[in-house]
This record gives structure tokens, sequence and C-alpha cells, in this order.
């Protein structure tokens, strides 16, 4: 096995710490030294569609009862169908049994890592939970919810950015509950092609591992091939397969909260009794809202090419500063920054002198056994404005760190 393939991690107290929280300790009391301008968080900025404000006002009266857990049938056809439209399926998701919604997508990652811990066979070991590093810090959330240990995946340059299956040792996947993976990647943008999906499905099938692919950046691509959905590879067999997804990205509509879980109906039920004891349910009126939303491709085309155009302007004024590369998905840079002391130096001199706010990369990444943190040569910036503030950002980047 690879030495860069730890097989069990320590999880430090900063590890579980938000990395907004850790970012705001950091730059507390330090004055921008220019008009804020804030890159971290990973919130579309674009306007949202003119149908929103109409479906909210036509089903105000949802407002007065509890909703269903399991979504409304009308928000659970309308997800099985865009699935069917968006990926090429072996068969139809089945909406009254392969589709659950979530208040948003980060909701349904936590709490979903309880139920697998629960349902999946007795494990060769310590129970763990396989997760890319870096990575969206609710995966390490719903690990320990779920009383399992985390393992960081390395995903590199030399890898393509996406976990190595190669240094995936058979004695780990013996011992995991659930494997993660992104794609588009947060934060890099990697997207995983078809063979590596399958590939990486028959391993954790083989080892009965549950597979929860989080494709909430799966409408933001930049080139013109669309990304695979793990459903695609399944051929019509969702076993051990969850997708996770929202309108958060896709509609930039992050304040809706809502997003859903396709997939394996066995372990979908069991799901559907736990929620109905431990988690909200998503109010009938922003359920019709997403509807609406998913129903309509217009506008996510839109703001496809929106943030393509924002990556043009990085492509011509970053060219290969920082070690930038073009991403294939998302909206984040995920810039080297080795030169200018690392991530968490980067982020504090670009606040203290330039007012732009950024997130460290080693606040986004976990330790290894050595102590190492992957991500601190890197610096994460959100690319979710307009043209125009999105080149002021790029801007000041280059000012601040030049």
């Amino acid at each position: 096995m690879p030495d860069t393939m730890p097989t069990s991690a320590t999880t430090p107290s900063d590890d579980r710490r938000s990395p907004f929280v850790r970012l705001a300790d950091l730059l507390a009391g330090i004055e921008p030294g220019r008009p804020p301008l804030i890159a971290a968080v990973g919130e579309p900025q674009h306007a949202f569609a003119d149908f929103v404000a109409s479906a909210l006002h036509d089903t105000l009266e949802g407002f007065g009862r509890y909703p269903r857990q399991e979504g409304t049938p009308e928000f659970r056809a309308a997800v099985a169908e865009w699935l069917g439209k968006r990926y090429t399926l072996a068969r139809p998701v089945d909406p009254d049994r392969e589709v659950l919604a979530l208040n948003g997508s980060r909701e349904g990652l936590v709490s979903a890592t309880f139920i697998a811990r629960r349902r999946g066979p007795e494990r060769k070991g310590a129970p763990i939970v396989l997760v890319p590093n870096p990575l969206y810090a609710a995966y390490r959330a719903g690990a320990e919810l779920a009383g399992c240990e985390v393992v960081p995946m390395p995903t590199t340059r030399e890898s393509g950015w996406l976990p190595d299956l190669d240094a995936l040792d058979p004695a780990l996947l013996d011992r995991a509950v659930v494997l993660f993976l992104a794609s588009p990647a947060n934060p890099q943008g990697a997207v995983a092609s078809r063979e590596y999906l399958t590939r990486l499905m028959e391993m954790t099938r083989r080892h009965g591992v549950y597979l929860f692919a989080d494709e909430c950046y799966s409408e933001i691509y930049l080139e013109e091939e669309k990304p695979t959905g793990v459903l695609e590879v399944a051929e019509g067999n969702f076993s051990g397969i969850l997708s996770f997804n929202s309108l958060s990205k896709r509609s930039s509509l992050p304040g809706l909260r809502v997003g859903f879980v396709a997939g394996d109906p066995v372990f979908l039920r069991d799901f559907l009794a736990f929620r109905g004891i431990a988690c909200p349910q998503v109010p009938e009126p922003l359920q019709a809202v997403a509807v609406a939303a998913l129903q309509d491709e217009a506008h996510v085309i839109a703001s496809r090419m929106l943030y393509k155009s924002k990556f043009d302007i990085a492509d011509r004024l970053l060219h290969k500063r920082f070690g930038y590369k073009r991403p294939d998905g998302g909206f984040f840079l995920w810039l080297d920054v080795s030169d200018a002391g690392g991530g968490e130096a980067a982020a504090l001199r670009l606040w203290k002198e330039q007012g732009l706010r950024t997130v460290p990369g080693g606040y986004l990444a976990s330790r290894d056994l050595t102590g190492h943190n992957p991500g601190e040569p890197y610096l994460r910036v959100a690319m979710v404005h307009d043209l125009t503030t999105s080149e002021e950002v790029l801007n000041r980047l280059i000012a601040g760190l030049s």
C-alpha cells in the first residue's frame, strides 16, 4: 500500500471546527485594507429565476400544516423526472421508493451516515468512514454522529484531484461503512469519469460499503460534456448507492434549503423511518419552488454560462499563476500559494491589504498520520459573484500576492 494512504487518522480539535469559524478567528480584530469583498463562502450570488416568487406565493397555505417527511408527491415526481432527463439511466427512478426530500444536501449527508452504520454488515475492525481530503466538513460530522473514525483519502494533482483508487487498501474497505465522493469536487473541481465511477462502485459493493455521491455541483460544469452521475453507472441496480443533490448551486437558491437523496430503496425506507423521528420536514411551499426550478432548465443554462465567463476571465488573468488550471466543474479556484507562505498567511495578507476574504486550504482538509495537512499550501476562492465583481476579486488576489 502506498505511503500516502493512511490506515487510520486522528482528528485534531481544529478539524472539528467550521472552516468559517476558524477564518473568523484568524481575521478577528484586523481591519480590512480596502472595502470588504467576500470570496470565502460557496454561496451563489446569481439572481434567482422570476418564477420563485410566484411559486412561493401560490402555495403559502402550505405553511399552515406539517409537511410529510418524504416530501410531496409532486416534489418526488419532479426529482425523478429531472434525474431521468439529466442522466442516461437504465430505468426510471421510482419517486415513491427511491427519492426523499432533504433540508438541503448537507443535512442528508450527515444524518444518512448514521443509518449506513446501523444497516451495514459487521465490519472487520473499528468502523471507519472514507472521505476525500480536502473534504466538505459535513462528511466528518456524519462520521462522528455514526461513531466512526474518519480516514482521509488523499486527492492530489497527480491523482487528478480525486482519490487514487489503486491506493485504497482492501483492509480499509473492509472496515468502511461509507465512502464519500464529490464530483465535481469541492474545492478542486475535478469530475469523475464514467470509468472511475464504475470501478469505485464495484469496489464499494465488493466490500459492502455504501457509496454516498455528493453531486450538488453537477450542473456547474465548464466543458460541454455533462458530469456522469453515480446512478448512471448503477445499471438500474441502486443497491448501496445514494446520490445527494440540492437546489442551492443548480438554481442559485442556497437559502431555500431544499435538496434530495435518490437511490437504494431499502436504505431510503429505513432512512425515512429515522427521519420521521429525528429530522425536520421540508415546508411544502419551499418544495413547490423546487418543483418549478427542477422543471426549468433555462435559468440553469444561463447561470452555467455566467460561470464559464468568469473562468474565462480567470484563464486570462491568472494564466499560470499559483498553479492555476481551469477546473472541470464547480465554482472554486484552488490555488497554490506556497510562495506567499501558504494558505493561512495568504488569506491573512489578502484581508489586511486588499479586504479580500478567502479560505485557507488547510481549513478544508484533515491531517494524516504524519501530521501533514495537504491543504496548507492552498487557498480557496469562490467565484460566485457577477462578472465585474469576479474580475475585481482576481485583481485584488494578484495585487495582494504578487
